[in-house]
């Protein structure tokens, strides 16, 4: 008897020549889907263009700025007409997500890490320009319960005499967004276990380690500004006093209007992210769904297209991509050429 994973594929693969596995969300497509991180929106979209470009037959894709969680969900759902091809993440899959993707039959997944990108701590031009932030700042700042203890914390100084007496405001990515799930990963659990009693009790007590370390505060002084990170920037221009917490790729394009805050004395640039000195540094991918690879009219020449674009001075980098090491070009450039799956024991 044929496997579920293999009927699903060969069911869509005869929905996508057809148009007959039924009307609606059902039906089949002509069109390439994505979903997924916002930080990777901007770039999905540059790759698109070019493809559209060159490949005048093939429809430009769609791309949804969903956030790399929510993303990450709807990828998951099945293989079939009616889900995504790819998923945009400014981080790595997890493995519970992956779990869920095999349940539903999305057991064959291509990881592709497509550049880097950092994340950005900014202030408008007209700020205050005396934060010289570190990851136990931060943390102090904005975490709901640092160390433990409910977070009292009204101005910068009340961190750290060094630094402003200015109001802490920050604006920062939802739940749902990879950026968020980054700022706890690199930043916020980076100085929370500067407290060797938080380090140790990762080991002894994970799920309370992972609320200390990552959860920040609901009493309006970090604000959940959804997953368009233009809107920060507007932010920011509207309230200088405020900082804002999105891709590197939003502060290089408005550099004009702001201006990136120092992590342990790094500044946030194209040469600290590319070379790891700037804490928030960090890899971007997308995922695509084997299944769809044959059923989906331009997918093969979608990826192929990010393969093409991400070198250095060519169409990401422009867009304000940070270019990935040449051993990572090279390895992922072989993944593209060959659309090798991912193999889970590589994941967490």
């Amino acid at each position: 008897m044929m496997n579920k994973p293999l009927l699903l594929g060969t069911v869509f693969a005869g929905c996508a020549l057809i148009s007959a596995c039924g009307g609606g969300q059902n039906a089949s497509r002509d069109q390439i889907r994505a979903v997924g991180s916002s930080t990777v929106y901007p770039f999905a979209k540059a790759v698109a263009d070019s493809m559209a470009k060159s490949n005048p037959d093939i429809k430009s894709p769609i791309i949804e700025s969903t956030g790399t969680g929510a993303g990450m969900n709807l990828f998951c759902k099945g293989v079939g007409a009616q889900y995504p091809d790819i998923e945009n993440a400014s981080r790595r899959i997890k493995m519970s997500e992956f779990e869920e993707c095999a349940k539903n039959g999305v057991d064959k997944i291509i990881e592709i890490q497509v550049g880097l990108d950092g994340i950005a701590f900014a202030e408008a031009i007209k700020g205050p320009a005396g934060f010289d932030l570190t990851p136990v700042d931060i943390y102090k700042a904005i975490a709901a319960n640092p160390f433990g203890k409910p977070n009292t914390a009204k101005l910068w100084s009340d961190v750290n005499p060094a630094l402003p007496k200015e109001p802490i405001l920050v604006y920062g990515p939802p739940t749902t967004s990879g950026t968020r799930d980054a700022l706890k990963e690199l930043i916020l659990t980076k100085g929370c276990e500067t407290d060797p009693a938080m380090k140790a009790l990762k080991q002894s007590d994970k799920d309370k380690h992972d609320k200390i370390c990552g959860e920040v505060r609901t009493d309006g002084i970090f604000v959940d500004s959804g997953e368009n990170d233009n809107l920060i920037v507007q932010k920011l221009e509207a309230n200088p006093a405020a900082i804002g917490v999105f891709g590197y790729s939003y502060l290089e394009e408005n550099v004009d209007k702001l201006r990136g805050l120092t992590i342990n004395g790094v500044t946030p640039t194209y040469e600290s992210i590319a070379d790891f000195s700037y804490p928030g540094a960090r890899p971007l991918y997308i995922y695509v769904k084997q299944a769809h690879l044959d059923a989906i009219k331009g997918l093969k020449e979608y990826v192929a297209e990010w393969a093409k674009s991400w070198a250095k001075g060519g169409l990401l980098t422009k867009a304000g991509m940070v270019v990935a090491p040449d051993d990572v070009q090279a390895k992922n450039a072989k993944v593209v050429a060959e659309l090798t799956p991912l193999d889970p024991a590589e994941l967490k």
